[in-house]
């Protein structure tokens, strides 16, 4: 599958490796300097987990940073999504944190990204000033940037309903165990019986939704982390030659690249990434500017967030090495 989307972006035009003369032209000091933002990013995204997590057990920081790592670097290179049970896994296989309530915590972890993110997307994309009219094109191919914004706000209100069904799943969780119950136990009782145990352990998952001594928290490390990844983009931005690019337009690249990697796809995101990526940039520059600085921007933002991700993994792995169940059950929730 990548290397179908790598034929499609090379024969649209959309430089996968970007010309020499491009490269040379980069500031190399930003590039690294964008990489030690991702590491304040990434120890960022990984421990506000903690909020999610201490209402249902208590889990060592060093385990929450080694599970997330490893989580967040399968997540990016298994195609179609499969990554993401892999955290659920290591924190089941960990302690005593079933996995079904840790699957919640994740659930519940990526609807509110995904409903900041597009919050962030919905203010920052006008706010940036874009081309008018929008290319219904960049290259050769018919990358439909004047429907992102249309794109954006759609994802806004999906995010929306998703946050309140969240809400609703937990505050009704008897209701959704009645309801799972009796729909399934329709093909087998015993499917049902199953299923509804899980969407009650998973339900667990969202017990930090009523207490604003976790949830506030939450919410304001979330922001920072997202606010972090919007600096560095911009800062890399800059670095490879977007010229008066604003703090608002890469709010929007990287709103686009979220709204982009959505749907499941091939391994590390490819094409989806790029094509997200150059959509962006064509928001508010040029064809010319997109397909020159843009095509470094593009590839070095890739290289450099996959290249950290296999460091911070490899940094889970050894700081966490102990795999003696660890995680202390608050309530005592069963296992799967």
């Amino acid at each position: 599958m990548a290397f179908v989307f790598w034929l499609v972006l090379r024969g649209g035009g959309l430089p996968i490796l970007p010309d020499a003369s491009v490269l040379g032209a980069v500031r190399w000091w930003t590039v690294g300097a964008y990489a030690l933002t991702l590491v304040g990013w990434s120890v960022v995204r990984a421990m506000r987990t903690r909020h999610l997590l201490r209402p249902i057990a208590n889990v060592p920081p060093r385990q929450i940073l080694a599970v997330s790592w490893i989580g967040f670097l399968a997540i990016f290179v298994l195609p179609f999504r499969l990554g993401e049970v892999v955290r659920p896994t290591l924190y089941h296989n960990k302690g005593n944190l079933s996995f079904a309530a840790a699957t919640g915590t994740v659930g519940a972890e990526r609807i509110i990204d995904g409903l900041i993110l597009m919050i962030v997307l919905g203010i920052a994309l006008p706010l940036g000033r874009p081309l008018s009219p929008l290319p219904d094109h960049i290259g050769k191919l018919p990358i439909p940037v004047v429907a992102v914004p249309a794109a954006a706000y759609s994802m806004l209100v999906l995010f929306i309903c998703a946050f309140f069904a969240m809400a609703l799943f937990y505050w009704r969780r008897e209701f959704a165990r009645r309801v799972t119950s009796r729909v399934f136990g329709l093909f087998s009782p015993r499917l049902g019986d199953f299923l509804s145990r899980q969407v009650e352990k998973m339900s667990e998952g969202f017990r930090f939704l009523p207490s604003p001594k976790h949830f506030v928290p939450y919410l304001a490390e979330t922001f920072l982390y997202w606010a972090l990844a919007a600096a560095g983009m911009w800062l890399l931005a800059w670095g490879c030659g977007l010229h008066g690019v604003t703090f608002a337009q890469a709010c929007t690249f990287m709103g686009v690249l979220g709204l982009g990697i959505i749907v499941p796809g091939a391994p590390g995101y490819f094409g989806a990434f790029q094509g997200s990526v150059y959509a962006g940039i064509a928001l508010y520059f040029d064809e010319s500017v997109v397909l020159g600085p843009g095509s470094a921007y593009v590839f070095l933002l890739y290289v450099v967030q996959l290249g950290m991700m296999f460091v911070h993994a490899a940094a889970g792995t050894l700081i966490d090495r102990d795999h003696a169940p660890a995680a202390a059950n608050v309530d005592g929730p069963s296992k799967l």
